[in-house]
C-alpha cells in the first residue's frame, strides 16, 4: 500500500505541473488550482494500484528469497500451497479496498474536484491580459491590447463578444481599466465604439465611458459532469434501464442515458466493479516465483519469465476496458478470461508442486 502511494504521488506532481494551465491559460484562481489537483489523487491511485501492487508483490517475494527469509517458512513446514493461499487470500482485503475506491471515493472526488471548476470565477484574467496578444480565455469573449502602461491601464482595446448565435459586439476603446466592483470583475472602457451585428442589422454607436462585465463569462475548462464523475448508482440505473428496458432518459441533465451513452457507462461500471478482480489474479502470478529458489540455475530468467506474465495480465486489464461495451462477445471474452486465466495458473502451480513433491 505504501508503495502504490508513493508511485501515485510521483505521477500526482507531474499531474499537478500540467495543471498550471488552469492558472496560466484558464484564468482560474491557484485556490481552485490546488482543491482540484488534490482531489485528482484518488484516481491516479486507482489507475495505478495494479501495477505497483505487482510491482510490490514481486519485490517483496525476490527480496526474501534473496535473503532467504523464505526457507523459514519451509523450515516450519509451511508449504510453498499453503502460504500462497494465504497470500491469495490476504489480496482480497486489497480487492475490497480497490473496489471501495473505484466505486465510491473516485467518482465522489472528481466530481468535487469539477465543481470547483463549475464554481470557479476566473480571478487570474487580468493577469493573462498580455500586450499585442489575442486572449480568449474565456468562452464567447476575445480580447486585444496594443499596450498596458505601469498604472495598470489599456490602451487601444479590441473586444469582441459573441452574445449568440448570429448575434455579437465589437467594441474598440482608445483607453480602459479593470475594476472590481460588488465581487465582479468590470472592465471600464473611454472613448471607444461599439458595432452590433446580427443576422438583420448592424448597429455603431460611439461611447465616452461604458462598462464589460467580465464575470458574466464562463471559462473554457469543461465544468460540465463526465461519465467518470458520476456516482456508480446513477451509472448502474442507466444500464439496468437500457439492458432490460431498453428505455433511456435524461436525469437532471447531468446523464443523457441512451443508446450513445450505454456504451461509456458499461465501460465506466467495469472499471469500477470488475476491473479489481484482476488483483487476486496478479498475486497468484507473482506467487510462482517462490516455484524456483536463487540456488536454480535459470532463476534469473524464470523472474524475468514472471515478470513479463505479470505486466502482460496488466496490459490485459488495461486492453480489456476498451471493448467493454462495443460487442455482448467482446464482453463475455474480457469478462471470462480472468477467470479462466486464474483457473489455468492455479492449476499449473499446483500440478508443479506435486510434481516436485512426487520426485524428491
Amino acid at each position: 500500500m505504501l508503495s502504490s502511494i508513493s508511485i501515485s504521488l510521483i505521477v500526482w506532481v507531474i499531474q499537478a505541473v500540467n495543471f498550471l494551465d488552469f492558472v496560466s491559460e484558464d484564468g482560474h484562481s491557484f485556490r481552485v488550482y490546488f482543491n482540484y489537483t488534490l482531489l485528482i489523487f484518488p484516481k491516479i491511485f486507482s489507475r495505478i494500484f495494479l501495477f505497483s501492487f505487482f510491482i510490490s508483490l514481486f519485490y517483496i517475494l525476490i527480496r526474501y528469497e534473496e535473503f532467504n527469509e523464505l526457507i523459514i517458512y519451509w523450515t516450519v513446514g509451511i508449504s510453498k500451497l499453503r502460504l500462497a493461499n494465504k497470500l491469495i487470500q490476504f489480496s482480497i482485503l486489497f480487492l475490497i479496498v480497490q473496489s471501495f475506491i473505484s466505486i465510491v471515493v473516485v467518482p465522489f472526488t472528481q466530481d468535487a474536484a469539477r465543481s470547483f471548476i463549475r464554481n470557479s470565477d476566473i480571478d487570474m484574467l487580468p493577469s493573462l491580459i498580455k500586450e499585442k496578444k489575442f486572449i480568449d480565455t474565456v468562452s464567447g469573449l476575445t480580447i486585444f491590447v496594443d499596450e498596458k502602461t505601469d498604472d495598470g491601464q489599456f490602451l487601444n482595446i479590441f473586444l469582441k463578444e459573441q452574445i449568440e448565435e448570429g448575434k455579437s459586439q465589437t467594441i474598440f476603446a482608445k483607453r480602459g481599466k479593470l475594476i472590481k466592483k460588488n465581487n465582479l470583475i468590470i472592465m471600464e472602457l473611454y472613448n471607444g465604439t461599439v458595432i452590433k451585428l446580427d443576422d438583420k442589422k448592424n448597429t455603431t454607436f460611439t461611447f465616452a465611458t461604458t462598462e464589460l462585465n467580465l464575470s458574466k463569462f464562463s471559462t473554457k475548462t469543461t465544468t460540465f459532469p463526465k461519465i467518470q464523475e458520476l456516482e456508480t448508482s446513477l451509472l448502474f440505473d442507466c444500464f439496468q434501464s437500457m439492458t432490460f428496458k431498453n428505455k433511456s432518459f435524461t436525469l437532471f441533465e447531468i446523464l443523457i442515458c441512451d443508446e450513445n451513452s450505454i456504451m461509456s457507462v458499461k465501460g465506466e461500471l467495469y472499471k469500477r466493479i470488475y476491473l479489481p478482480i484482476y488483483i487476486p489474479l496478479l498475486t497468484l502470478v507473482a506467487c510462482l516465483l517462490i516455484l524456483k529458489s536463487k540456488d536454480d540455475f535459470n532463476y534469473n530468467y524464470h523472474k524475468i519469465y514472471i515478470f513479463i506474465l505479470g505486466i502482460a495480465v496488466i496490459i490485459l486489464a488495461e486492453i480489456s476496458t476498451r471493448y467493454i461495451g462495443k460487442d455482448i462477445k467482446n464482453e463475455l471474452i474480457f469478462f471470462i478470461i480472468p477467470i479462466i486465466f486464474y483457473f489455468v495458473v492455479y492449476l499449473s502451480f499446483f500440478s508443479i508442486l506435486k510434481y516436485k513433491k512426487t520426485n524428491l
